[in-house]
């Protein structure tokens, strides 16, 4: 599927070449040796897919062109119904607003407060399309809100009242997870368990999965799909079939052309290679702690690289390095920084089988701040989507498409792994030593530029591969020459100086920067957009405690763009005063002796207080004033927020772990 990534013409584009470029264009090759088209994937199995963590509609769109350059074949976004406005409707990742309320049906139409309506939804849908960029959508048909009164009436009355919603075991939690009528009726994590079997709901829900591909959708991960019934599964006794998975096939449009998986997290009789053949893909989420774990341990044992963990299908799963599930639950960010996602990507996408899925940590994450600087729903995340190494990874798995596999660890270097495909490519991966060249391999002889650096040469001759120079550690190197094209290099715009864009001074003064961009702009809250010059500093400054958006967007010398979005938050200070209180309703599992620790905004003062339990919920009375406080709630054992990170108080708020 090859797209224009510009619809710029030929001899307009050699006429660029006697312009005179701003200060933020560099050199580069000249234009009309350059692709200005994009490949990607035939079948999606041979492309790779960015995992839009958390991005609004609208950011997509603009992003998609930084999107196809970066290799990538499909986009798969946060899921899009209607859902719980919770935290009144906050915008922050996590703190005054959550990321996992998206994750909370209220009903099942298109649009949401946190990504968009649904006239954006299609036009981000129409822009992919032009760049031949598959749209998968998360969709969460297993559960809703347990904030029962926000439930969207529509959806009652559509599957015949709240007693028809649920299950009858939705009264009870999960207690053994290899029951499978547990597994499939009662409620999971606090969720309210659908009853995906009720005939109603089933035409309601693929009601909304209709409107979604009449939109543009391409595909779907249906999240928690352990959690509905496969057709043999034991059923409770309500007179409905296990027929689910059965409809998601014959009831949607065409279901024979859309990519589908479902979040199937292995363990105790999750039995996933009966979801694959059902739903017809599913997630490999065992093969991902495996990858990260080899990482961890500077160590490619091919054996644990080589099995998959999931059977006989392996061209029908999902892989990853993380997703956001144990990027927050289980805290890969701890384990893995940038650079170690980057090499670990390497491997997995390098790979034949599994149809990798690149997750898009927060803007600026950190293992010290996961949530990153900017903490905020709706902007892109980090930039390494588009690092050099993921782009030249991206682009040679499209390339390898149909080839054959081998993997080896080169000289026996258990800390390097090299994946070959055929004898067109290889991708070589190093861990914490350098690597000798001089090694055996695959690869046909000739000389092979590394896709990576655009400058290492390494020759192969007589089934050795040389260079001048060894393979330096954690390294990705890249090398094919059948199916490269060589593409312009793409511009880029990003703010410097700033180190938190949640802030309470009167004003902050970030540094607009660019590089090789021909033009570069900027626009503050949707304004008119104004060109900028690599350096240009400007200043900031609402008038009370705001969000300020500032948007920048650049073009390189083929007219290919590139866009960012930064929130910058202005925090008023505030008071609390004596016989103020705060409420916090704890989970049934916490302890009943639950403390509050305080902490003033500038941090000039912390204290913990033990709070009342009043029946619905534990209450602290303030006995003084605190300026713009943060708290901690904990029973000792437990804390909220579980990262213990103090979130904003404000009186009489009630807190509650979700």
């Amino acid at each position: 599927m090859l797209k224009k990534i510009t619809a710029i013409s030929l001899s307009a584009i050699s006429a660029f070449c006697s312009l005179v470029f701003s200060a933020c264009n560099t050199e580069s090759k000249e234009p009309q040796e350059l692709s200005v088209e994009y490949k990607t994937a035939d079948n999606l199995k041979d492309g790779a897919i960015l995992q839009c963590f958390c991005w609004d509609f609208n950011t997509i769109k603009s992003s998609m062109q930084d999107i196809a350059a970066a290799g990538f074949s499909a986009i798969q976004t946060s899921p899009i119904n209607e859902c719980l406005e919770g935290e009144n409707g906050g915008m922050q990742l996590y703190g005054d607003g959550k990321w996992y309320y998206h994750y909370q049906p209220t009903d099942y139409t298109i649009g949401n407060y946190q990504l968009g309506t649904e006239e954006q939804f299609k036009a981000m849908c129409d822009e992919a399309k032009k760049y031949g960029i598959r749209v998968l959508i998360d969709v969460v048909p297993n559960h809703t809100t347990p904030a029962i009164n926000a439930i969207n009436e529509n959806l009652l009355n559509a599957v015949g009242g709240i007693d028809k919603l649920f299950h009858k075991g939705n009264e009870r939690d999960i207690a053994d997870w290899g029951d499978r009528l547990q597994c499939t009726t009662y409620k999971m994590g606090g969720l309210p368990d659908v009853n995906t079997e009720n005939p109603d709901f089933q035409n309601y829900f693929f009601k909304f999965i209709n409107r979604c591909v009449e939109l543009g959708a391409d595909g779907f991960r249906y999240d928690t799909a352990k959690h509905i019934g496969l057709p043999d599964d034991e059923k409770e006794n309500d007179g409905y079939q296990n027929d689910f998975w059965i409809k998601a096939k014959s009831d949607v449009k065409n279901s024979d052309k859309l990519f589908v998986y479902g979040e199937v997290l292995q363990g105790n009789n999750d039995r996933i290679g009966d979801y694959i053949n059902i739903i017809g893909g599913a997630t490999a989420s065992s093969y991902g702690g495996k990858i990260r774990g080899c990482i961890i341990n500077n160590d490619f044992n091919l054996p644990d690289i080589e099995d998959y963990a999931i059977g006989k299908a392996p061209r029908n799963i999902v892989t990853w390095v993380e997703s956001h599930d144990n990027y927050i639950n289980d805290g890969s960010y701890t384990e893995l920084d940038d650079r170690a996602v980057i090499l670990a990507w390497s491997v997995i996408t390098a790979r034949k089988d599994g149809t990798p899925l690149f997750f898009d940590r927060p803007y600026g994450a950190t293992a010290e701040n996961p949530w990153g600087t900017m903490n905020r729903i709706g902007v892109s995340g980090s930039y390494i989507y588009k690092d050099p190494a993921v782009t030249a990874v991206n682009r040679f798995r499209t390339a390898m498409a149909g080839e054959d596999e081998t993997l080896s660890n080169p000289d026996k270097q258990y800390s390097s792994i090299m994946i070959e495909r055929g004898t067109k490519g290889a991708v070589i991966v190093t861990l914490s030593d350098e690597l000798k060249t001089g090694f055996e391999t695959s690869l046909a002889d000739g000389e092979y530029t590394d896709r990576v650096d655009g400058k290492t040469v390494y020759t192969v001759k007589n089934g050795i591969l040389t260079s001048e120079k060894n393979i330096p550690a954690y390294t990705s190197v890249v090398l094919y020459n059948e199916g490269y094209t060589e593409y312009a290099k793409t511009a880029r715009v990003w703010v410097d100086e700033v180190d938190d864009f949640n802030y309470e001074s009167d004003s902050i003064q970030p540094v607009l920067k660019c590089s090789n961009a021909k033009k570069a702009e900027y626009s503050v809250d949707g304004k008119e957009y104004k060109e900028y010059s690599d350096g240009e500093k400007i200043t900031i400054k609402p008038e009370s405690d705001a969000v300020t958006t500032l948007e920048l967007r650049a073009e390189n010398e083929q007219g290919v763009k590139t866009y960012m979005k930064y929130c910058f938050t202005k925090y008023v200070e505030y008071e609390i005063s004596g016989d103020d209180s705060v409420y916090f309703v704890k989970p049934d599992s916490w302890k009943d002796d639950i403390s509050i620790t305080v902490t003033e905004a500038d941090g000039s003062k912390t204290q913990t207080f033990k709070m009342t339990d009043n029946e619905t919920a534990f209450i602290y009375t303030f006995d003084s004033s605190w300026i713009s406080p943060r708290a901690v709630f904990t029973d000792g054992t437990n804390t909220y927020p579980a990262d213990n990170k103090p979130i904003k108080i404000t009186a009489e708020d009630v807190y509650r772990v979700e």
